[in-house]
């Protein structure tokens, strides 16, 4: 009788034990970048691991827009947001910028201001966007210089984001993009990107036009960095798409993001990314404590492409 040696059965429990969590813990490397901040990695592993088993038919992605798809600064200068890219002598006047510096110099201190609560920065943010908004309209925007404008400026979007939109539309995962910014800029930023799929559906404030093609007004509910919420309640009910995908991934740059998926029913795991752009050691703790993971100035959608991967690959399940 042959008898056959089994090595395995010899080892100690706890080698076992560890060799079993090499085989299952999660295999993204750039989650151990030195930009990459958790505080609790157990629990991101746990929710990741709870996403990839339930498959890509059950993702959504919502997403900010400016300074969280589009990149925060390039080769030490800002990236313009949709409201700066319209800053441009062929919509706007000189009165009208130095207006507009000055509501932003004024505002955005307050925006990112990590002793103020949300509650305190609302009524503050409404009166900036209103206030912009209102001198936009002022200026009788032409809806057709809006492609030129922003094909002139240095929009840009995060590196790897070609693989983030992508391998969304490959997987028929759905794309949010909830933006304080303005619609019609934003939307032509990312055609001009060659990423307007289908899957893409953009919640933001968008221009009126009259039959002239001349700005009149913005359409709808003003949307600001912090009331998302009620955005996202009143409009993702209506987006079928959304529909029967309880697992969310949420990209933010501003703690008013993480609201972003209050419009999503019967949610089962929500897995937030901050984009920590902008001072860095006041807000720090803040983000920490709010988002699952925080990336420190990070200009790319590395981690994000990576969770994706994972998330929509095969293995383990």
């Amino acid at each position: 009788m042959q008898i056959y040696h089994i090595p395995w059965i010899y080892t100690p429990v706890r080698t076992v034990l560890a060799i079993w969590h090499q085989i299952t813990k999660t295999e993204i490397p750039e989650l151990a970048k030195c930009s990459v901040l958790m505080r609790e990695r157990s629990r991101v592993e746990e929710t990741m691991h709870a996403m990839q088993r339930a498959g890509a038919g059950s993702l959504q992605v919502i997403s900010d827009f400016d300074m969280t798809l589009t990149r925060f600064a390039h080769n030490g200068k800002r990236v313009p947001t949709t409201h700066n890219i319209l800053d441009n002598r062929l919509l706007i006047d000189e009165d009208c910028t130095k207006k507009m510096r000055k509501l932003l110099n004024t505002y955005y201190p307050i925006e990112i201001d990590a002793c103020r609560t949300a509650e305190e920065k609302l009524p503050l943010m409404v009166e900036w966007w209103t206030q912009v908004h209102e001198l936009l309209i002022q200026q009788r925007i032409r809806k057709d210089m809006l492609a030129h404008v922003v094909e002139e400026s240095s929009a840009m979007l995060r590196d790897g984001y070609k693989l983030f939109f992508d391998h969304l539309t490959e997987q028929q995962v759905p794309l949010l993009i909830f933006s304080a910014g303005v619609g019609d800029v934003l939307e032509e930023v990312i055609r001009q990107n060659h990423v307007l799929y289908p899957n893409v559906h953009i919640i933001s404030n968008y221009m009126d036009f009259d039959q002239t093609g001349i700005l009149r007004a913005f359409k709808g509910q003003l949307i600001h960095t912090f009331n998302k919420r009620e955005g996202a309640l009143s409009h993702a009910a209506g987006l079928t798409e959304l529909q029967g995908r309880p697992n969310v991934l949420l990209l933010g740059d501003s703690l008013g993001d993480l609201t972003m998926a209050d419009g999503v029913s019967d949610h089962q795991n929500i897995l937030t990314i901050g984009f920590l752009n902008d001072k860095v050691e006041e807000r720090k703790e803040s983000y920490v404590n709010s988002f699952d993971i925080v990336l420190v100035q990070d200009e790319t959608m590395d981690v994000a492409n990576a969770i994706l991967r994972y998330i929509t690959s095969s293995r383990h399940k």
